[in-house]
């Protein structure tokens, strides 16, 4: 599929202030010059970026209702309360249970948790979780990462007498549940300078303010951070301002965790750099495999545990569940394929699929993947009798949640926000739903989108040294709000190319003069078919360190290849 390269274009002022930064912060110009394109000046404090600190954490009474959530709770504490902790079961829901409970136990009171079960449940509070919590006689239930939509449901636990704090970072409609406190960065009314925290995050702000007001030391609180930033990584949010600062010392802390069940979780995950891939492609998984398959329990009581035994027991368990995770996501992708093939619905605009017995847990990672296979949005569905029930993703540049406002008479109920969605209809209006989106997205010429690889800056092949790709780490960590950087060299010529693991990757050794490099393109395999030994090319790509063999070597991690004019 043709991509659309967009490589930044930089001023006269901008390549001032280019080597203005490279000498105040004595960092090569290619660094400085990601630092310029990125606007990271603008935005944040460039010291606070490249070398965060413990005192850069804003103040978390500046968050709506931190008061009297921390008033609350140490009442709880002195009163000895019967108290639960109402979480979600994703990694963001999971770690923000760990970390709340572990911290109300340093401080002495011993909570229970609640984790709705994902397939027969859903997400958030509902009516029978609340009235078994009431009738347990628990005065007081935290959640974390749920609840700013719970309004019916808190105003049923107001009538059952059961006292709520809502911790939550999703967004905010015009009307808030009445709790007792509702803390949430979204809030319209909200003064706290990061809006984007994660679950986690917000809980991580809980735990600090709890720990100003009652003069704890700064150790009480930021000990979790290892926790707080595996959770804060794995739910995607962006990693800038104080989420980049969690994240950023977050990991200096999982490096050397003392957490039996993440140090467990992180060594059985393969990876030997402790960094936001491991989490994004190591943990996180694994731990949302749990509450995708229905066992979200297990990932919490591996964070808990102290007994070694049962924490290698538990890591089986993960490793398992992310196994099965793993291998029914990929039938239901090959199946969802073979429909799209064998329907020739590869040229329309949206795909739209249903299937029997597809695994209401992973359909959404399964979108995801036919979103980006194809570039168009898709929806999956799965059949339960007369229902049916799925997940949808987009493509940048089509508001998938407001094309569904627009056939809204076809589906029963939806959520979520533009990228994507959450859906429930009758399973006969399948067809009729179908149209009305194909409709919504031709007229919108959706099939004029095309993808867009945003280049940070040209370069010349021979002055890459393995200084300036190890400079690239003071950019770490990479994700959301801030992309590993992608690069342009030109002129390239092809000395090999090969296939690998079945025709799914392509491997080349490029030059330029007597200057050498190997190229990696991930899921590029088709490539090997279109280019030969000889050919002059341009390529996109990451650079990063390879080592094999004790031996380390730069190479290019392949986006796209494209023949030199």
């Amino acid at each position: 599929m043709a991509k659309k390269w967009q490589i930044y274009q930089i001023t006269d002022k901008e390549e001032k202030e280019i080597k203005k930064v490279s000498e105040k912060y004595n960092i090569n110009e290619l660094l400085a010059t990601i630092l310029v394109n990125r606007k990271i000046m603008e935005n944040e404090d460039l010291d606070v970026f490249l070398h965060p600190t413990r005192n850069n954490f804003h103040n978390p009474f500046l968050m709506p209702d931190m008061k009297i959530a921390v008033q609350r709770i140490r009442q709880s504490v002195a009163n000895q309360e019967k108290v639960i902790i109402y979480g979600d079961y994703d990694a963001d829901g999971i770690t923000s249970i760990t970390v709340l409970k572990s911290f109300l136990k340093d401080i002495g009171l011993d909570v229970d948790y609640y984790i709705p079960n994902r397939l027969d449940e859903g997400y958030g509070l509902n009516n029978l979780a609340i009235k078994k919590i009431a009738e347990d006689n628990y005065s007081l239930m935290i959640t974390v990462d749920c609840g700013i939509s719970a309004i019916e449901e808190i105003k049923y636990a107001n009538s059952l007498g059961l006292e709520t704090i809502i911790t939550d970072h999703h967004e905010v409609s015009d009307k808030l549940p009445k709790a007792l406190a509702v803390v949430d960065a979204k809030r319209k009314d909200n003064i706290y300078p990061c809006r984007d925290l994660a679950g986690v995050g917000v809980v991580f702000k809980l735990i600090q303010a709890l720990a100003i007001e009652m003069n704890l030391p700064e150790e009480s609180y930021l000990k979790y951070l290892d926790i707080v930033c595996v959770g804060t990584i794995s739910d995607i949010v962006s990693l800038t301002d104080e989420n980049r600062v969690i994240a950023k010392l977050g990991l200096l802390l999982a490096n050397q965790t003392k957490n039996l069940g993440l140090k467990s979780l992180l060594k059985s995950s393969g990876y030997k750099k402790i960094d936001s891939m491991a989490i994004s492609f190591g943990v996180a998984p694994r731990i949302n495999a749990c509450g995708r398959m229905g066992h979200a329990e297990k990932a919490l009581k591996l964070f808990l545990s102290r007994d070694i035994y049962e924490i290698n027991l538990l890591t089986k368990e993960l490793n398992e569940f992310n196994k099965i995770r793993q291998e029914t996501e990929k039938n239901i992708y090959n199946e969802a394929v073979d429909m799209i093939e064998n329907k020739g619905m590869d040229t329309n605009n949206t795909i739209v699929l249903a299937g029997e017995n597809w695994h209401h847990g992973v359909i959404g990672i399964v979108a995801s993947k036919i979103t980006e296979k194809y570039f168009k949005p898709s929806i999956l569905l799965c059949y339960e009798d007369t229902l049916a029930k799925g997940s949808g993703r987009s493509i940048p540049g089509f508001d998938l949640h407001e094309a569904l406002m627009k056939c809204s008479e076809a589906i029963d109920r939806f959520g979520g926000h533009s990228m994507a969605i959450g859906i429930t209809l009758q399973r006969n209006m399948i067809g009729d739903f179908s149209q009305k989106l194909e409709d919504i997205a031709r007229n919108l010429k959706i099939d004029e989108i095309l993808p867009i690889i945003q280049i940070d800056s040209k370069i010349e092949l021979a002055t890459i040294n393995k200084e300036m790709v190890k400079s690239l780490e003071k950019l770490e960590p990479f994700g959301e709000g801030n992309k590993t950087p992608i690069f342009l060299i030109k002129n390239l010529k092809i000395d090999s190319i090969r296939a690998l693991s079945e025709g799914k990757h392509i491997k080349m050794t490029l030059r330029e003069n007597n200057t050498v490099i190997s190229a990696i393109g991930f899921n590029l395999g088709n490539l090997v078919n279109d280019y030969k030994i000889g050919d002059k090319i341009d390529v996109v790509g990451m650079l990063e360190i390879n080592t094999f063999n004790g031996i380390d070597n730069i190479q290019i991690n392949l986006k796209d290849v494209m023949k030199s004019i």
